[in-house]
């Protein structure tokens, strides 16, 4: 089916749908990559303009600011081993990982930590907390383990909090035969890929403050399933993580 033979009017409730079936996420370039997996040929600029004239504007993406983290201790620090490695290939050779303060009234800040796949940009694992101990990224790790069985070999590459480098996180990366690297002291930008997926995560979620502990973790799950589900992106070509791994 093309747009061709549609009017406007018949055009515009199939936008609109998919406009808030996604809650304000898509843009027009994500709303067409939707319209061509159904079968309809539509262009982007019609697309704008439909939107435009119903008044659909889509979330702004906001500007990546990275930020330092805390990483004063004396649990020891891996080398970075992404400066001379060339981009991944495949799935499961790189994972990427990352700790951000999500706000709480009932508890000033929990903690959401996340591992991605560099390759496929999929969530591997996640989890959240009400403190940034070392039990919060084990559990992150021990999620991803369990859902991939990755290979030896893999870089599990974070920045250089403490709760990458202690004693029980350590001996789990030796299990599953994974490489530890660290980015470099006070280089915000070695884990900026990280850093701008929380952005997104923050943005699309339109992160104010949650009023429980209970309610954010019921948000988040919904999203994470929802981003690597459902979300296109453009850097695959406009397919959704789990959709890119299947043909990687």
């Amino acid at each position: 089916m093309t747009s061709q033979g549609k009017s406007d009017a018949e055009l515009l409730p199939v936008v609109t749908s998919i406009f808030h079936r996604h809650r304000r996420r898509y843009g027009s370039r994500r709303i067409v990559a939707e319209l061509n997996s159904q079968g309809i040929c539509c262009g982007r600029e019609r697309v704008s303009k439909l939107m435009r004239n119903a008044g659909l504007k889509a979330i702004s993406p906001k500007s990546f600011k990275p930020r330092t983290t805390e990483s004063r201790h004396r649990l020891g620090y891996s080398p970075n081993l992404l400066l001379d490695l060339a981009e991944p290939s495949r799935p499961h050779r790189l994972w990427v990982g990352d700790i951000s303060y999500i706000p709480v009234a009932e508890i000033g800040f929990g903690y959401l930590s996340v591992l991605m796949d560099r390759f496929t940009r999929r969530i591997t694992g996640w989890s959240f907390r009400e403190d940034m101990s070392e039990a919060l990224t084990l559990g992150t790790l021990r999620k991803s383990i369990r859902s991939v069985q990755p290979c030896a070999g893999l870089i599990h590459h974070t920045d250089r909090g403490g709760q990458y480098a202690g004693t029980a996180y350590r001996s789990v990366l030796r299990r599953a035969q994974m490489e530890q690297s660290m980015s470099r002291a006070g280089d915000c930008y070695d884990n900026a890929f990280m850093e701008s997926c929380f952005g997104t995560i923050k943005n699309e979620l339109e992160m104010t403050e949650y009023k429980t502990v209970m309610q954010a973790a019921s948000e988040l799950a919904e999203y994470i399933h929802y981003y690597n589900h459902e979300r296109r992106h453009s850097s695959l070509g406009y397919l959704t993580p789990t959709q890119f791994e299947a043909v990687a």
